[in-house]
């Protein structure tokens, strides 16, 4: 479970109560698509001729840009999410950090789920003994990844949820 018990209003849209903008969802969810994938390979290399977590980081791009609606995101999510529940490993993760990054489009709070799982994807994929080290390098280069509208925003939400995502953003 990666989404807290009492929603955060910051990530939660103006027009549902929240005080989230639209253009600050669009950038949260670029984020979470870009730390998807980063990691994208990892599933790739395991099973290269399915395409659904690819279609789902596609379809919240294309949901940034107003081309499909959100439900259409949403649904990719899904299919990548089921992509992933018959792998272990890097593999599975890396199809679930996509699944989170395109459900972004329907609840804001999933870009961290993106992030977290792209980090427990690395970290499986590292050699024994340099999991840790590879995940903090992850989170590192996710860090990096964040624009400077959303940057205070999705660092304060790591610490917020840090415990919530299995302790990964501490890097």
């Amino acid at each position: 479970m990666i989404l807290p018990k009492v929603r955060d209003p910051r990530f939660i849209t103006i027009r549902r109560g929240g005080t989230l903008t639209d253009s600050d969802h669009h950038l949260l969810a670029l984020w979470a698509a870009a730390c998807a994938e980063h990691v994208l390979p990892l599933f790739e290399s395991a099973r290269p001729s399915d395409p659904r977590p690819r279609e789902a980081i596609e379809r919240l791009r294309a949901w940034t840009r107003g081309d499909i609606k959100m439900s259409e995101s949403r649904a990719a999510g899904g299919h990548a999410m089921a992509a992933a529940r018959v792998l272990t490993g890097a593999a599975r993760h890396a199809a679930f950090a996509a699944g989170q990054a395109a459900v972004v489009a329907h609840v804001a709070a999933h870009e961290l789920g993106a992030a977290a799982y792209a980090i427990k994807a690395v970290r499986d994929a590292a050699p024994r003994g340099q999991e840790q080290e590879a995940g903090r390098a992850e989170c590192r280069w996710q860090r990096d990844q964040l624009p400077d509208g959303i940057r205070e925003l999705v660092l304060d939400d790591q610490k917020v949820r840090n415990e919530i995502c299995w302790s990964v953003f501490e890097c």
